[in-house]
């Protein structure tokens, strides 16, 4: 198909190479986006709603990413239908998931409203800083079935290798909704709303026109009436893989979510600073996010049409590819972290020094962010959905336990430290499972 890449031939270096490129400039948009938000809501509105972003953000990413995470995990089985040209089961499975996700997603929405405020209670949300963060959230959370959609969408094109697709849809998008924080917030004195209708527009404004597309050029993936009967095996498969998924996804916000209620009890300095550091730390983030999704989607299409062989290959290559990158980054956080938390939150003194604390010390770790996310896409791509499941839990236990116990004498060091330490015990969990499993495979 002229719209769609086949990944199962090729050379692996410039296969993953081209489908990860537009996938990371798609989360540095969104990076980018997130920082743009921050930097509005804190030179209009404030340092409590600058503060509030962050404690929002972290909620809001927490739904998200449950949405998403399930959008993750059905895209393998999309990756594994199109890898063996199986598009009837493709089209069936894009039923399921746009039929029943949907009713998911506003279910989920309205059933997390009457929960906002004793959740902002249970993280010990400074009381000057809560009012924003559930004006924010209301509207996040009834904008969550948007949200699904753009994130099924864009898995569906990913699952297929057209990363350019969905790139240029968030494009669109993301500039709408830089317009519109700016009228809303900046302009029409909307606060913390203006912010969060403009994300939920954005997102409905980005699912739109995936769906546009999809009806132009991939018509034939598209779910007709006579794909909306789905075998029992389907049906397992799509709940274990999206739950799996979401569980995986959400947990490392749940995680965030805990921590963040670490960091709010030391005060709304260190709740800035925080969440300066983050939107900073997201940008290197996003090129381990993106290498994951190339990897599962390479590892995917090829599982599908049963190549192990190149498989593994796509695995060693993409450790080349990322580890060096890796090391790149971590040197990008540690040298400007000063300066740079200082511009994005408008503050000096104990915002910018905790904040680049928090920044000079995780960038000492980075290199097992990456090692982790490659082995994250390598099982996700092969169906081992539940391995990254369970690492991710062993990462928010320890990184949990070690910021409560630490930041009280450590500040943001603490947290930057135990996620560091967590990211060391995940990779070394992926590693004895991967060998195991190569061992009873080869056997």
């Amino acid at each position: 198909m002229e719209h769609t890449r086949n990944l199962t031939r090729g050379s692996i270096p410039r296969e993953l190479t081209e489908l990860m490129l537009p996938l990371l400039l798609g989360n540095i948009l969104q990076q980018t986006y997130n920082a743009a938000d921050a930097w509005i809501i804190g030179r209009w509105v404030g340092r409590e709603a600058f503060a509030a972003i962050g404690v929002a953000g972290t909620v809001m990413n927490l739904l998200i990413f449950v949405l998403s995470g399930a959008c993750t995990g059905v895209s393998v089985l999309f990756s594994q239908f199109y890898g063996a040209e199986d598009l009837p089961a493709f089209r069936r499975e894009g039923h399921l998931a746009l039929r029943w996700g949907t009713a998911a997603s506003a279910a989920l929405g309205l059933a997390v409203l009457p929960l906002l405020s004793p959740l902002l209670a249970a993280i010990r949300t400074p009381a000057e800083v809560a009012p924003y963060c559930r004006a924010y959230l209301v509207i996040v959370a009834c904008g969550l079935p948007a949200t699904y959609l753009y994130n099924l969408f864009a898995a569906m094109l990913r699952s297929v290798g057209n990363t350019a697709a969905a790139l240029g849809s968030l494009l669109a998008a993301m500039a709408a909704n830089v317009a519109l924080d700016l009228l809303l917030t900046a302009r029409l004195g909307w606060g913390v709303r203006g912010a969060a209708a403009a994300t939920v527009l954005s997102q409905a404004m980005a699912a739109g026109l995936c769906w546009a597309y999809f009806r132009r050029a991939l018509p034939e993936l598209l779910p007709g009436r006579e794909d909306r009967q789905a075998d029992r095996d389907l049906v397992g498969r799509t709940v274990a893989y999206g739950l799996s998924a979401a569980f995986h996804q959400s947990s490392l916000y749940i995680g965030k979510l805990l921590v963040q209620g670490a960091v709010n009890g030391m005060g709304t300095e260190l709740t800035a600073a925080y969440t300066a550091a983050s939107r900073i730390e997201g940008f290197a983030n996003s090129f381990g996010d993106s290498g994951a999704a190339a990897v599962s989607v390479f590892i995917g299409q090829n599982t599908g049409v049963g190549d192990g062989g190149r498989a593994r290959r796509g695995l060693w290559t993409a450790f080349a590819l990322m580890v060096p990158l890796s090391l790149a980054l971590a040197a990008a956080l540690y040298v400007p972290a000063l300066p740079a938390v200082a511009w994005l939150s408008g503050e000096g003194g104990t915002v910018a020094s905790e904040g680049a604390a928090y920044l000079r010390t995780i960038a000492a770790f980075y290199v097992l962010n990456y090692i982790g996310s490659v082995f994250v896409g390598w099982f996700r791509g092969r169906g081992q959905v539940n391995v990254p499941a369970a690492g991710t839990a062993l990462h928010i236990t320890l990184r949990v336990v070690l910021s409560y116990l630490l930041i009280r004498t450590m500040g943001l060091r603490a947290v930057a430290l135990a996620t560091g330490l967590g990211w060391a015990l995940v990779v070394s969990f992926q590693i004895v499972v991967f060998r195991v499993t190569e061992k009873r495979e080869g056997a």
